[in-house]
């Protein structure tokens, strides 16, 4: 058995959570709680590609946000 999260000619969706963290999600199975498609379903080199993009800054949003409380 092969894993879907390899499958070049799979189809594939962006993920986000609350924390802003983006995950690669093949369509085919169900999205877990607490994450939300943010993207178009796409290949899977273009959902990658999106990922990289939107996430920026690989620290929770949870952590962002105490860091900037702490600076203030």
């Amino acid at each position: 058995m092969t894993n879907p999260f390899d499958d070049e000619s799979g189809r594939f969706v962006a993920l986000v959570n609350d924390e802003g963290q983006y995950s690669l999600w093949p369509t085919h199975v169900g999205i877990p709680g607490g994450w939300r498609a943010c993207g178009p379903e796409g290949s899977r080199q273009e959902c990658l590609d999106a990922i990289e993009g939107a996430w920026t800054d690989m620290r929770p949003a949870g952590l962002v946000r105490a860091t900037s409380a702490d600076a203030q």
